[in-house]
């Protein structure tokens, strides 16, 4: 019974030791999606669901919430972030070409559709961001519209 104290012990000691330790946190400007806004010009219903389900993983804008300040979850969040951005991030739009923004736009729209995003792991803490079907069908008919602008600017390129 002593190793299994002194073990809990010592975890107790590394587990206190690493909440000081924690990963950079993604807090940037809002206004750095401006661009991707100005350019798609989301209707208010899409916007909406873009700030409440999108952003948090799609920008370099991330609201974080009280669980953050717990390692090693704030790792896992961080990691969650990072590859979100891989995928997609709202503030560095004006750096996409145009081929990239009209494949994005399509990807955007056809993983809302099939239920992929947002991830249940976000939509499970952030109940906001759960979309009805109403939503994902403006977020959708919105995303198919930009996506066809851009077609049509690479067709007249």
């Amino acid at each position: 019974m002593k190793i299994i104290k002194k073990i809990a012990i010592i975890l107790l000691v590394a587990f206190v030791i690493a909440q000081f330790f924690g990963p950079e946190k993604n807090e940037g400007d809002i206004t750095s999606v401006n661009t991707f806004l100005e350019e798609t010009n989301p209707p208010a219903n899409v916007k909406k669901i873009l700030v409440e389900s999108c952003y948090d993983c799609h920008s370099n804008v991330t609201k974080y919430p009280w669980y953050n300040t717990i390692t090693p979850v704030n790792f896992w969040l961080a990691d969650h972030v990072k590859d979100g951005k891989k995928h997609l991030n709202f503030s560095d739009w004006s750096a996409y070409s145009l081929k990239k923004k009209e494949h994005k736009m399509d990807e955007l729209y056809e993983e809302v559709e099939k239920g992929e995003m947002p991830l249940d792991s976000y939509t499970w803490t952030h109940t906001e961001a759960n979309l009805s079907p109403e939503q994902i069908e403006e977020l959708v008919a919105w995303g198919k519209s930009v996506q066809a602008k851009y077609q049509q600017q690479l067709n007249a390129n």
